[in-house]
């Protein structure tokens, strides 16, 4: 690929903000700092505007012992670049600095799944991925990455997905020193009442570390999950992996800071150990 890739942030400013001050000063407005942080294999956080999800995310990371490394696996919103698409070489900037994809440990999620291909495109202005740096960096300055993007939605070819990244993982010598990290939010814009019954039938899939139940769920409820893939993916990783359990760390909506419970945006965070 030449010469080194800089990744420059797509949605500071607008998501989060810009300046490393303010930023690291609401991330710390999250959360309590005395929470029981614990091992994990993986976890899920939401990706919208701060202000509505960055509580969900940064109680979700406060629990959890962010690893060296992270595995970052999120929906693609732009439709640019490969379906299951991976970053390999480079350096992602934030606010509060830079951080580095590990790319040993990204050719070996390649060599061990036919279906990632090795693309750049799909990264430059997908902000699922983006938004989840600054909070990671928060709360530990110095990880490497490897960012992932997908755009599909088929169960069987997704668990593959997944068994693939866990096989790369554990032929790194790196099982047990990964988090990944599946980027999605729940319901998009219906009324409170119905998000929440929705998001639950969602929620309680993974609780059971279930995929099948989960793309079941989906579509029963038509269920508007932005990261459905990822979470499938991440699922099918972590019981490779070993994972035994998950747990809700917390859940709310877009009108629960808004007042708008007329249409809203469902967040949840979940641990999976």
């Amino acid at each position: 690929m030449g010469n080194l890739k800089i990744r420059k942030p797509a949605v500071a400013g607008q998501f989060y903000f810009s300046s490393p001050d303010q930023l690291r000063k609401q991330i710390a407005s999250f959360f309590s700092k005395t929470c029981d942080k614990r091992d994990a294999i993986a976890c899920m956080l939401p990706h919208a505007g701060y202000m509505y999800s960055g509580a969900v995310a940064a109680m979700t990371l406060a629990s959890v012992n962010i690893r060296d490394k992270v595995i970052l696996i999120g929906p693609n919103h732009t439709g640019y670049g490969a379906q299951f698409s991976v970053m390999a070489e480079g350096i992602w900037e934030t606010p509060l600095g830079q951080v580095s994809i590990d790319s040993d440990l990204a050719r070996q999620l390649l060599k061990h799944s036919p279906y990632l291909k090795e693309d750049i495109l799909a990264h430059m202005y997908e902000h699922s991925l983006e938004v989840e740096l600054p909070l990671l960096q928060y709360f530990k300055p110095d990880f490497q990455m490897v960012p992932i993007v997908i755009h599909s939605d088929e169960p069987a070819v997704l668990k593959e997905i997944g068994r693939g990244i866990a096989k790369g993982i554990t032929e790194s010598g790196l099982k047990g020193r990964v988090l990944i990290v599946a980027s999605s939010d729940m319901t998009h814009y219906e009324p409170q009442e119905t998000a929440q019954k929705k998001d639950r039938q969602a929620i309680e899939a993974i609780l059971k570390l279930d995929e099948d139940a989960l793309a079941a769920k989906i579509a029963e409820f038509d269920i508007s999950m932005c990261g459905y893939a990822p979470v499938v993916v991440t699922l099918a990783a972590a019981k490779a992996l070993g994972a035994v359990s998950a747990r809700l760390i917390t859940y709310q909506t877009s009108g629960d800071v808004s007042g708008d419970y007329g249409s809203v945006v469902g967040y949840a965070g979940m641990v999976i150990q």
